[in-house]
């Protein structure tokens, strides 16, 4: 798992794509996203919230996405997403320097919660124990609030405008931490909810124009946004979009159906559907995201 990820969205910022996150916490979805990906020779991020992270392992999870990337023959990013999503909580980096000894060589801070003085703090913090331990790990910040959850919600989830990411604001940000990747808060929210998300094109655009090359800027809530607005926040910087909640309906949904509708129970004949539902919704990102043939 010794990548250039800086080289990775290089290549990226190069090509116009943007390279795709897709959250996992069974070795199941990770088959069927790797597998998807090496198919369309994509890079790849795979990624573990710390509830996905504490249910398959952290050295688990390291070691299944090394055999991966020597099978695959692909680049293989591992990212702790949203660690320290309570970072209101926060007291120390012990999770941190714990997904690190495991072998993770990406972390997402989340300080979004907190002001942007204690966000700025703890997130250069985070930077620097991570290229302390290795300079080649990707850290990425997030500035900027999402509502929602990784769940299908038929409630409206409100976006208020001082949610939002501010253009001047996020250049401090970056200037400050020495982040390589930025989240932000352009309309988009967590999970899939009631109404569609309305991203707000031009504010990505100012944002990408004030950081400049100083950091990677990152989508989340990648799921359930129409493509043609996802195509658009790429053309306008995006180089890199989170996508959870449409990977377990899918894998939820598949592995229902078929466990409702056959007497199976032999596990490497009823999870295949589910993978392949699975497979299926990484296929269809990768090719909005413009990613493939690009490993």
């Amino acid at each position: 798992m010794n990548l250039n990820t800086k080289k990775l969205f290089h290549d990226a910022e190069a090509g116009g794509y943007a390279i795709g996150q897709f959250n996992a916490s069974t070795a199941d979805q990770i088959k069927g996203i790797i597998g998807t990906a090496a198919r369309m020779r994509a890079p790849v991020i795979v990624a573990t919230s710390e509830g996905e992270c504490a249910f398959i392992g952290a050295r688990q999870v390291v070691k299944l996405c090394e055999a991966y990337e020597e099978e695959a023959g692909i680049p293989i990013i591992l990212n702790a997403d949203h660690t320290y999503k309570d970072a209101e909580k926060i007291e120390n980096l012990d999770k941190i320097k714990a997904l690190l000894t495991a072998g993770y060589n990406s972390i997402h801070f989340d300080g979004s919660v907190l002001s942007f003085e204690d966000n700025v703090r703890w997130t250069k913090q985070v930077v620097e124990l991570c290229k302390e331990k290795d300079p080649g790990i990707s850290v990425e910040g997030e500035l900027g609030f999402l509502p929602g959850a990784s769940e299908v919600s038929e409630k409206k989830v409100e976006i208020k405008p001082e949610y939002l990411t501010d253009p001047a604001q996020a250049l401090e940000f970056v200037r400050a931490t020495g982040v390589d990747r930025l989240a932000v808060s352009v309309g988009n929210s967590h999970g899939i909810s009631f109404q569609e998300d309305r991203l707000d094109i031009e504010r990505i655009g100012k944002i990408k124009e004030a950081i400049g090359d100083h950091a990677v800027l990152v989508l989340h809530g990648g799921s359930g946004i129409p493509d043609e607005q996802i195509r658009a926040a790429i053309a306008h910087g995006i180089r890199k979009i989170n996508v959870n909640t449409e990977l377990r309906v899918a894998f939820h949904g598949a592995l229902k159906e078929v466990l409702t509708t056959t007497p199976q129970t032999t596990p490497y004949k009823f999870f295949p559907p589910a993978i392949d539902a699975v497979a299926r919704v990484v296929e269809g990102k990768i090719t909005v995201f413009g990613s493939g043939m690009h490993a």
